[in-house]
């Protein structure tokens, strides 16, 4: 099993981040094209990417303001049974994030390739809460 991990710190409190790493609203503003779902352990959520990549996980950890990690249940064979998840330490309006997606079968190109995105996309997840800053859709691989 391959594993990819990432931490970094994000200037705002883990409320803020919580919402933004759990709900449709946060997630569509850095991440997902269109998503629904409830950030609450058993809640199924689609994350829609485009006509190609309609994808669904189920919520297998969340405690608010601290924790939110999903298992991908329907995507494409690589993700599939992975996990994807965010723990949050917030301390003076300050959180350190620490992210990991597990459970990867082999470190091949697209393992390697979903490593550097999810560095990108995290970079857009801290602006986002920083700045306020929502990059439209179809701009994310090159913002």
């Amino acid at each position: 099993m391959a594993d990819i991990f990432h931490d970094f710190q994000i200037n705002a409190p883990s409320e803020k981040v919580f919402q933004a790493i759990s709900t449709p609203a946060g997630l569509d503003a850095w991440w997902t094209e269109h998503s629904s779902g409830v950030p609450e352990p058993g809640s199924e959520y689609e994350l829609w990417f485009g006509p190609e990549c309609a994808w669904r996980a189920v919520v297998s950890q969340c405690v608010v303001d601290r924790m939110f990690e999903f298992q991908i249940t329907s995507s494409d064979a690589d993700w599939m049974g992975t996990r994807v998840g965010f723990s949050l330490d917030g301390n003076d309006g300050t959180t350190n994030l620490r992210f990991h997606h597990t459970g990867w079968h082999e470190t091949h190109a697209h393992f390697r390739i979903s490593s550097f995105c999810w560095a990108m996309y995290l970079r857009l997840l801290k602006r986002y809460i920083e700045l306020g800053e929502v990059v439209p859709y179809e701009k994310r691989d090159n913002a």
